[in-house]
């Protein structure tokens, strides 16, 4: 299995060689494939999903791992009648045999738009919080989301539950959402407990900047040892977006209050990225994280196959580059790391070492 992902991504890149500098106006016809049908009063119903290939190298001085794996794929429908839309996608392991390899549910909802001020959210959703959380697979600068996001955002991502958003004001834009942490893999309300999900977004004018956003997530935990979230009773996060040019600098700040066994920690984020062209971007990344007590970071996506403990204080080093064939529906992320984490209890969270991640990212 693992030498068929070696030869397809060796043909993917190889493909994408051909491509030329009208790839983006070409390609599109192909992904007008998904769109299945459309009305005049906009209605549509269309095929949506993403497709998402990883080839890691880490080397550390506690071992090594080295793989090509598919990361995702998910494959669903979405459609609008009106002021109604709707998603319903499942989650597909392809590293796993066919018949075992439906994973969940992950959108599964229905939504009612009364107007810009108000949309309603029913049952399964994502529900994104601190600067990674809420930024699509889809759609972000890193093949990986960071490790902040990754030790307090609920990786699960989508729960049942119903939620309100809408903008208001100059600028301001809300979210809001009571949930059930039922891990559930399909929509569920029978195990876990619930949790509160509040987000406040401001776009600022600022002299010199051609965009400047700050938002703000608070998320209220009802702790369950049968949830599908992790361990914090609050989650503050501040994360910020500014951008001048073809420079665009992101930053989150954050916190979570632990429970049951899960000490406090607090980190930040700082993301710098410059576009050289419409098609290429480069990319810094630091990450720091800091526990209250021992044991309360997790690693990674894949020092976490190397190292099988926790630890107390993270640095992370991140430097990448990214090539656009089609926007965000089409890429390729190429990135090095330097990751280092001190156990102040010696129980198998030490780690110091490098990766590198070639990653091809689709979606439709």
């Amino acid at each position: 299995m693992r030498n068929i992902r070696l030869v397809l991504l060796t043909s993917i890149l190889g493909g994408l060689t051909t491509l030329h500098a009208n790839a983006q106006e070409e390609s599109n016809s192909v992904w007008d494939y998904a769109k299945l049908y459309k009305n005049e009063q906009g209605d549509y119903l269309n095929l949506s999903g993403r497709l998402q290939l990883d080839s890691a190298w880490f080397d550390a001085d506690q071992g090594d791992y080295q793989d090509v794996l598919w990361r995702r794929f998910r494959f669903g429908f979405k459609g609008q009648w009106g002021s109604i839309t709707s998603g319903l996608e499942a989650d597909i392991n392809l590293n796993n045999e066919l018949g075992d390899s439906y994973n969940r549910l992950t959108d599964a909802y229905i939504a009612w738009k009364a107007n810009d001020a108000l949309t309603l959210t029913f049952l399964k959703q994502s529900a994104g919080f601190t600067l990674g959380g809420k930024t699509s697979s889809k759609k972000l600068y890193t093949p990986q989301r960071n490790n902040l996001t990754n030790n307090l955002w609920f990786t699960d991502e989508y729960f049942t539950g119903v939620s309100a958003k809408g903008k208001f004001g100059s600028g301001w834009a809300y979210k809001g959402g009571i949930y059930s942490s039922d891990p559930s893999d399909e929509i569920g309300f029978s195990d876990g407990s619930y949790f509160g999900l509040a987000t406040l977004d401001k776009d600022f004018n600022i002299s010199g900047f051609d965009s400047a956003k700050v938002s703000i997530d608070y998320v209220f935990n009802d702790v369950d040892p049968t949830s599908g979230t992790n361990n914090f009773s609050n989650i503050l996060s501040v994360s910020s977006e500014l951008q001048t040019g073809d420079f665009l600098f992101l930053s989150d700040l954050a916190m979570g209050t632990g429970d049951m066994g899960q000490s406090d920690l607090w980190g930040l984020v700082l993301m710098p990225t410059y576009f050289q062209s419409e098609r290429l971007q480069w990319v810094l990344r630091y990450t720091f994280i800091s526990s209250s007590e021992n044991n309360g970071i997790k690693f990674g996506r894949y020092e976490r196959e190397i190292a099988s403990g926790n630890g107390d204080t993270y640095n992370e080093f991140y430097a990448g580059v990214n090539y656009y064939f089609n926007e965000h529906k089409f890429k390729v992320h190429l990135g090095a790391q330097y990751t280092s984490m001190e156990d102040s209890a010696r129980d198998g969270g030490d780690y110091d070492g490098a990766g590198l991640t070639l990653a091809i990212r689709t979606y439709w």
